[in-house]
């Protein structure tokens, strides 16, 4: 088990490409989504987990992560994952002795980014880049799993020429 303590922003501008990371594709779903916990499943190129978070109080909540082999992953995103799948690239972003993370999400996510940033105790001292705008810490429509089941809403009202992977290309802000 890890305390994850975490803070999300959404992210203005581009400024912060210049000092990021290439980036990597995640493509993330949802097997479970409740008021106590979600269970996540998540592939990389050559990596894939499954992870419980528990519910957050604060900027802090509990998770617990194990390996997946990448079929496994497969499977579960392809016909498991009723809470939605999206699909994201994740660059890193080093600014004043920490690494930020920023999401950018498909274009029918209303070309979303989001930047998160984890910490070492709730009352560390956060600079903030300028690129980053509102914290959206906590805000259920910025969850990964909100962002996911409107990706499946999308995919639902999208005649079935679309998988599920491809749903973050073209979901709405429904």
């Amino acid at each position: 088990m890890v305390t994850e303590i975490e803070r999300r922003f959404c992210v203005v501008g581009d400024d912060w490409r210049a000092a990021a990371s290439a980036g990597r594709v995640l493509k993330q779903g949802y097997l479970a989504s409740t008021e106590f916990a979600t269970v996540r499943v998540r592939r990389e190129e050559f990596a894939a987990s499954l992870t419980v978070k528990s519910a957050r109080s604060g900027f802090i909540r509990e998770e617990f992560t194990s390996p997946l082999s990448l079929a496994d992953a497969d499977f579960m995103l392809e016909r498991l994952c009723g809470g939605g799948v999206l699909t994201k690239i994740r660059h890193e972003v080093m600014h004043a002795g920490l690494i930020w993370q920023v999401d950018v999400f498909g274009e029918g996510a209303d070309d979303l980014v989001i930047a998160e940033v984890e910490l070492e105790r709730p009352d560390q001292p956060v600079v903030i880049p300028p690129w980053v705008g509102r914290e959206v810490t906590g805000k259920p429509r910025y969850r990964n799993s909100s962002i996911a089941r409107r990706c499946a809403k999308a995919a639902r009202r999208t005649p079935r020429t679309e998988t599920p992977l491809e749903c973050a290309a073209s979901m709405s802000s429904a």
